[in-house]
């Protein structure tokens, strides 16, 4: 079992009156890639610059392998960060680049010599040693500025949105290139994105945040499949999210309809959030569905098809399936238990912001 390697305790930071993080505890193992993913605002890149030292807290601690780093300068501890924009040198060529910190720190020449090669086959550059930075696409930039953040041989890494500034396609590769190079390093990735799909690709743990507050903390199949409210239902990939009312244990009224679920200890006739993935929606023939509706909307996505049955109460339901539904035709709508996701309703705003889940 890997050990915590970065422990936040308690971390709170303001700007200008304005609360970013409230009383924040994280952990990070060992070998671990750990992402940080929510909307612009919830604090995320802020968390970050706490960890690499370009922030102080207000409250709380930095606590590297035991010890209390929140006082150190960023160059007196053992990571380093790739930026969304990669400030590499323009005068420099591409070695000089990434033996820029080794120079600071007065290595031999032939240690950098082998240190450069060593990073520019890592991230497949090889021979670009002498090449100049604005000869450089923007994904090879990137891999100078990873190839420069490894040299240094950090026992962290943090990136910050690094692949934003990439077309699709090359962001996609990158994402690959990454989770190589991590197996590779076997150093510990702390990566800052709002993109759910890149959160998903590459991470062993995602932190999902709102608001200041962590909402959900887990592996990407547990954030996706078990989102722990609303906020994270609807920020991780696609959901119809509704109000029920648990009448008992395993059975939930939805829209009218009771549909039975594996969920328990709601107590009797509770008000609850209800989340179900369109990909878990079942369009069958109109007697054999819990609810009924009409197909209102459709589009091929390439892998599926992306429809939306409107049910007689007005509730369009998003619905992902390989089997295509003509608009016009009336269907019924069935839902394995399994695949319904009950949720507590937040009795207030407050409570919604903070993530609380019972």
């Amino acid at each position: 079992m890997s050990q915590s390697l970065i422990d936040l305790v308690n971390i709170s930071k303001s700007f200008d009156g304005d609360l970013v993080l409230d009383d924040l505890n994280l952990s990070v193992k060992e070998n671990e890639f750990v992402t940080l993913l929510g909307p612009s605002g919830c604090g995320k890149t802020t968390t970050l610059r706490i960890i690499g030292g370009f922030e102080k807290a207000d409250t709380g601690k930095v606590i590297f392998e035991g010890n209390d780093i929140s006082a150190l300068p960023p160059n007196k501890r053992q990571l380093n960060t790739v930026f969304q924009k990669y400030a590499l040198f323009p005068h420099m060529n591409i070695a000089e680049n990434i033996a820029f910190g080794l120079r600071i720190k007065n290595k031999p020449k032939s240690y950098i010599q082998d240190k450069i090669r060593y990073a520019l086959k890592l991230v497949n550059l090889d021979g670009y040693e002498n090449r100049t930075v604005d000869s450089l696409s923007g994904g090879q930039q990137q891999r100078i500025a990873i190839a420069r953040a490894i040299v240094n041989e950090p026992r962290v890494l943090l990136l910050d949105e690094p692949l934003g500034a990439l077309d699709l396609k090359l962001r996609q590769d990158m994402q690959y290139e990454l989770i190589r190079m991590k197996k590779e390093l076997g150093i510990t990735f702390i990566y800052v994105t709002h993109d759910q799909e890149e959160a998903l690709t590459m991470s062993d743990t995602i932190v999902v945040m709102n608001q200041g507050y962590i909402q959900q903390m887990g592996s990407p199949e547990q954030i996706y499949n078990e989102p722990e409210n609303a906020f994270v239902a609807d920020f991780i990939g696609d959901s119809n999210i509704l109000g029920g009312t648990m009448i008992r244990d395993e059975l939930v009224e939805i829209l009218g309809a009771k549909f039975a679920c594996v969920d328990k200890g709601f107590g009797n006739n509770t008000p609850v959030d209800v989340v179900i993935r369109p990909e878990d929606v079942e369009l069958v023939d109109p007697d054999r569905g819990t609810l009924t509706g009409i197909c209102t909307h459709l589009i091929f996505k390439g892998v599926h098809y992306e429809m939306e049955v409107t049910t007689p109460d007005g509730y369009e339901w998003l619905v992902h399936s390989t089997q295509m539904c003509p608009v016009g035709r009336q269907v019924g709508i069935h839902v394995d238990p399994f695949n319904i996701q009950i949720m507590n309703k937040p009795a207030s705003e407050d409570e919604e912001a903070v993530g609380v889940n019972e």
